[in-house]
């Protein structure tokens, strides 16, 4: 039987009604949503057993948690280890409670006392670290908790792991710590310079430094993973692809910040959970492995495929200026981020899942549990929200038509009428350095994504 304890060992109590969500608080509604995992499995490591997952009860985490305690359910024990922040929920593992391999344990990372505590109490040799406050939005108006969360939350835990002589350390990291990656650059490879361009980004990239540091000085056991975009269901709507999804299903229109051309590479979360799962196994220590996604969308193009798949009507300048607005741009907005996963394709991982049927699979879950799995929702699917604490302040930056006219291709791909033919060369010298790398893989008659 799972166990729901404190740093006391006590039971969870609800947050008191203040307007915050109560996260212990039993809603029902995990009980109808499917149970989501990745579908790799490996040959049980003998020297690994107690596995501890911070941020357990986040949104990538959770996908392998679930997938870790489902996966092998004589081999493993697991022990999400989560603070509950606003983004969190206990919907998002509720269905692991009657799992003997399966623990909660409410902690935060930036209290030393609650990580001792659960490494000690639960004989922890595996950390996976992804307890992060991830969402570079609010980093630049709260930087603070991102470098307390990040950094020395990540440092709480080195310390702690070294005190304990822990076996592996797994450390989450992002792909957004190289910086901006210019159009016609080369996918960039784990060996490349780090260059962040924004408080959060730079504070994974301290957390990194720590990382490294304590396997130099300590000889800490630690691998560091950097991800492309990751997506799919369970992810807190403040995120593009959850928040756009919601905000078509309330039949409320896109609002794109700046002029939506940044494109990011994006991952579906079972995918990301078999590279975790694959790296456990078969990765070795001390190295940077990136998880990379050959799906690289624009943000205008999300919006179209999205509107085509909700089949809602956009073959019109009106019906696109109705659906697709936009607000001020963020302080600064990397226009895209492009890493080189061959390293972990070496290991035997590949990307399974397409960006359409990925998204098919998101769109459907949020339509059917999306309004209730974090409470009400309304004032995170605003522009800019703010966050105080687990309370979500609705934003109020000013919404604006797009005054340009959109092109839409056949494959869905919008763009700003203004920028077409930078697009179009851009895309071309991209497909050619795709297909030039890439030859004597290429195999006649098989389409190869680009």
């Amino acid at each position: 039987m799972a166990i729901k304890t404190n740093a006391n060992g006590g039971p969870l109590s609800p947050i008191s009604p203040n307007g915050e969500y109560k996260f212990s608080e039993e809603s029902g509604i995990w009980k109808e949503a499917p149970i989501l995992i990745g579908s790799t499995k490996f040959e049980p490591l003998p020297d690994v057993k107690n596995i501890m997952i911070t941020g357990g009860a986040g949104f990538i985490a959770c996908w392998l948690v679930r997938h870790l305690t489902l996966t092998y359910p004589d081999a493993y024990n697991i022990i999400s280890f989560d603070k509950l922040d606003y983004c969190a929920s206990l919907n998002n593992t509720r269905i692991l409670n009657d799992k003997k391999n399966f623990t909660f344990y409410h902690g935060d990372i930036t209290h030393p006392s609650e990580v001792m505590d659960c490494l000690e109490k639960h004989n922890i040799d595996t950390i996976f670290h992804f307890a992060a406050q991830s969402h570079v939005d609010l980093s630049f108006g709260n930087s603070y908790a991102f470098t307390h969360t990040n950094v020395y939350g990540t440092h709480v835990l080195l310390e702690s792991a070294k005190k304990v002589g822990i076996k592996k350390f797994i450390h989450i990291s992002t792909d957004e710590v190289y910086g901006e990656v210019g159009e016609d650059d080369e996918d960039l490879l784990e060996h490349s310079l780090l260059a962040p361009t924004n408080p959060y980004a730079a504070s994974k990239a301290a957390a990194e430094m720590l990382v490294q540091s304590y396997q130099k000085s300590f000889k800490l056991p630690v691998i560091i993973v950097r991800s492309n975009n990751v997506y799919g269901p369970h992810q807190y709507p403040e995120k593009v692809i959850p928040k756009f999804s919601c905000l078509l299903l309330r039949k409320q229109p896109l609002v794109l910040h700046g002029d939506g051309t940044p494109t990011r590479r994006y991952l579906y979360a079972g995918d990301a959970a078999d590279a975790f799962d694959t790296i456990l196994h078969r990765g070795a220590m001390d190295q940077i492995y990136n998880v990379g996604s050959y799906d690289e969308i624009s943000n205008l193009t999300l919006c179209s495929k999205l509107l085509t798949f909700l089949k809602i009507p956009h073959h019109t300048q009106e019906e696109l200026h109705r659906w697709v607005k936009h607000t001020h741009d963020r302080a600064f907005n990397d226009h895209r981020y492009a890493v080189d996963g061959s390293k972990l394709r070496q290991l035997g991982w590949e990307q399974k899942t397409t960006f359409a049927d990925g998204m098919a699979i998101t769109v459907d879950w949020y339509a059917k549990y999306g309004e209730r799995w974090w409470g009400d929702i309304t004032k995170v699917l605003t522009p800019f929200p703010i966050v105080s604490g687990k309370t979500i302040i609705a934003g109020r930056d000013a919404v604006e038509d797009i005054k340009e006219d959109f092109v839409v291709d056949g494959k869905e791909q919008m763009m700003l009428a203004k920028n077409k033919q930078g697009f179009q060369t851009s895309h071309l010298d991209r497909k050619r350095k795709f297909d030039e790398a890439n030859f004597d893989q290429l195999v006649p008659g098989k389409a190869v994504k680009v």
